[in-house]
């Protein structure tokens, strides 16, 4: 290979130089295009590439170039997804407002006052009527089971434990 000649390096510099300010040229007349001289996008350059404005139905795009050439993909528009909840909201609103306009309605006064009742609240202990004393009520078998059945279970599981515990100090493991 032989060394480039000082003539055409500068020649090639040049072209270079030539070809940056002819592509850059059409990106500032693209860009300052009016609205009466046919210029229907509007474009500003963004790290990414290109922002791209529609001046005629004001929707926006990011276009960017790849291998192939250059890509535009829309800008989400929050707007149209705000209003897209407003109206399913204003939906929902009438639909409210129709079912409670035919449920049953409540008129007037109650005369008596409902019950305050708590299920949670435990029954006082009964007192015998001669002795005066005090009867505890006794669990049911169903109770009694459910302890036994509790107890068998820990009482296995400490015996697995147990000879878990002895299996590794042998080292049968």
């Amino acid at each position: 290979m032989r060394p480039a000649r000082p003539s055409t390096t500068s020649w090639l510099a040049a072209a270079a130089f030539a070809a940056v300010l002819i592509i850059s040229g059409g990106l500032v007349a693209a860009q300052s295009a009016p609205d009466g001289e046919n210029g229907r996008y509007t474009m500003t350059p963004i790290p990414e590439g290109v922002l791209r404005l529609d001046t005629r139905t004001g929707a926006m795009s990011t276009c960017t170039r790849n291998g192939a050439g250059w890509a535009c993909y829309a800008v989400p528009d929050e707007r149209a997804a705000f209003d897209a909840e407003i109206g399913r909201l204003q939906a929902e609103v009438e639909k409210l407002k129709g079912q409670l306009a035919a449920g049953p309605t409540v008129s007037g006064k109650i005369e008596e006052a409902l019950p305050k009742s708590d299920p949670l609240k435990k029954t006082e202990p009964k007192v015998a009527e001669g002795d005066r004393k005090i009867e505890i009520p006794l669990p049911s078998d169903q109770d009694i089971d459910r302890v036994m059945s509790f107890l068998e279970k820990a009482w296995r599981r400490l015996i697995d434990m147990a000879n878990r515990v002895q299996k590794d100090v042998s080292g049968k493991i």
